[in-house]
Order: C-alpha cells, then structure tokens, then sequence
C-alpha cells in the first residue's frame, strides 16, 4: 500500500494552523531493549518524512508483553514470541521487524582473541567455570594469555527476550543447562549479578574487569567492548558479523512457523553465527483506537522498506525477506479490525 506523506504532511500543516494542534498523536510503543536503536532510529527518520512521532520504552519484553496485553500502549515489542494460547486469549498480531543477534561480551582489562563455546559459557553461567585462566577455555585459547582473575557473570535482571534467546542457546548447547535452568525471559541464574536491559548489562561489563555478558550486537558495537568467538552447532568457529548472521537468518523456517516465530537458533549451517533471532510486535486484533492502530501498521509499513532496510542494516540488524513483509501485510489486513472492517489495506 502506498502512501502520499507529502500530501499527508501537507494536510496535517494546515490542521495545525487551524487548530494549534501539531501532528497527528504519536505511537506508543514499549519492550525489548534488543530492537530499541533501530527503532529509535526509525522513529527519528520517520517523523522526519511524515511528522508522526514513535514514543517507544525500552523496558524489556516481558514488560512490552504486560503493556499490550493491559492495552497501555498501541504496540508490544518482544524478543521471545508469545505462546499461541496467550496470543488468542489476549487478541494479538504476532510479527517480525528484523533480525538480530546476541554476542558474548568480555572485559579481561585488555584485548584478547578469546573463542567460548555454548558447553563452556553453560558452565560459566551456573558458577561451574568461575577463573578464566580455567584449563577449559584454555583448551579453546592456546595462544591466549589469560589472566587468573574471577569470572563475574552479568545477566538480565528484568524480564527479557534477550534472556530468552540467549538461554535457548545455552539449552541447545548444553543437556546440563536444559535439565536444570532451561531457556524463559526470566530464570533462575545459578551465578553472577544482574543488571536491567541490554544497555545495563553493557554497562556493567564495561565497567568489571573479569566480568561477561549477554547483549544484542549494536550494544557491544556502540559501546565498543571486546565480543567472543564461538564455536558453532557445525562445530566452527565464527566470528560476531554480518555475514555470520545472514547465514542463520536464512536458515529460518518461515513457511512452517505459526505466528512468525522462526527459530534461528543454534542452527547447523557452517557458517552461522549461533545466537541469532527475529524481534516481534504484538498489536491488537481488536484495536480500541483503529486510527492509532492504522498509524502503527503505517510505520511498520514504511520501517520494511528501502530507507527502512538501509536503516536497519547500518545498526548490524539483517532486514526481513521481502516474502516475509509481504505475509505480514496479508496479515494486517486479514487480522486487524475494528468495528468489522480493516484498519489497513494491503
């Protein structure tokens, strides 16, 4: 569907003069810390074409979860998809925006090429490994000098699609992690500290030598901290970049996914970086506000685009597959209505 902005712009200039009003009324939207700058960056360059503004909260997927479902704001964001009966009982759209991935980050207080696997950061993570200097990442990093210092493992203390993802990983990787922790927004951490949102945890890694993290990549980058190397499912080494994670995103199984959510994880292609994911919205089926809902698939719209696309890519995040946006657009305007009509036509 195409849309006038110009025209749109136009006309919401001269309401502004007649009224005093500005612009139409923002979208508002909270969750996953993951997405948060592409969709911050979205946001800017959209109200720039279109003067609608995005209010997004970066407050973690759980709490993008609750606000939907309360009906506090037009939009959920989640990194770890909501289970079918939940998505019925609650009315929601599930669907995907970008792909992401989650990295290892480090602070041994000076630069080492360190390459972890799944097993190892299992063990790490339940308080099994806690120097690094352990004969077992040694084993992995022969040429490596590491230090004999302490281990902090830092983890999501909010509830997190990060937490998730990353989790999913560890319970892929490790019989000991699935038999005993297993892979949800929020778990019991067997060892470390906890620290709120993607931003809190790069934060506090940044600032403990010894410690580790989980983060989405465009933190790690942002914050200019040291990413390990994994050891992936083909039993590979593969490095945190574009590349790596294109070749897991095109793994994905979208045909066979009910409710978009395609797993990505640990999956077996040589090449493929292991923690990768999509990031979902969660948006009304019933929509109380069907004008506020239309602007929310508007930006959506706009967001699966060239400028969208170019956007998403700069910030390290893989765009959809046009085949993919394009079954999202179907299910708008299938699924979304208000008063029996479509808020949205494809």
């Amino acid at each position: 569907m195409k849309f006038n902005y110009l025209l749109g712009a136009a006309a919401l200039s001269f309401g502004a003069l007649v009224s005093g009003a500005a612009f139409a009324a923002d979208i508002n939207g909270a969750g996953a810390s993951f997405p948060a700058p592409v969709y911050q960056a979205w946001a800017a360059a959209y109200k720039e074409k279109t003067g609608t503004g995005l209010n997004y909260q970066s407050i973690g997927s759980g709490g993008g979860q609750n606000q939907i479902v309360n009906r506090t704001v037009d939009f959920g964001a989640s990194d770890a998809p909501m289970k079918d009966d939940k998505l019925e009982s609650a009315s929601l759209l599930q669907f995907p925006t970008v792909i992401g991935s989650v990295v290892a980050i480090v602070n041994l207080g000076e630069d080492h090429a360190l390459t972890l696997n799944g097993d190892l950061i299992a063990q790490i993570y339940q308080g099994k490994i806690t120097k690094w200097n352990d004969p077992k990442i040694v084993a992995l990093n022969k040429d490596a000098k590491l230090p004999d210092i302490a281990i902090v493992p830092v983890y999501r203390s909010d509830s997190s699609g990060t937490s998730f993802v990353f989790t999913s990983y560890l319970t892929s990787a490790s019989a000991d992690w699935k038999s005993n922790v297993g892979a949800a927004t929020s778990v019991q951490w067997p060892a470390g500290a906890g620290a709120k949102g993607n931003e809190g945890v790069a934060g506090t890694v940044k600032n403990t030598r010894g410690a580790i993290g989980y983060v989405e990549f465009i933190y790690a980058a942002a914050n200019k901290l040291a990413t390990t190397d994994l050891v992936n499912k083909a039993g590979k080494v593969v490095k945190p970049e574009t590349k790596t994670f294109m070749e897991a995103a095109a793994a994905a199984d979208w045909k066979g996914a009910k409710n978009f959510a395609a797993s990505m994880v640990d999956t077996a292609g040589e090449g493929a970086w292991p923690i990768t994911s999509a990031t979902y919205i969660l948006l009304p089926k019933n929509p109380a506000n069907a004008t506020q809902s239309a602007e929310a698939i508007k930006f959506f719209d706009w967001a699966y685009g060239a400028e969208g696309d170019a956007i998403a890519e700069k910030l390290h995040y893989i765009p959809l597959p046009d085949s993919v946006a394009d079954e999202v657009r179907k299910a708008w305007s299938a699924e979304v209505k208000a008063d029996g009509k479509a808020v949205w036509t494809n």
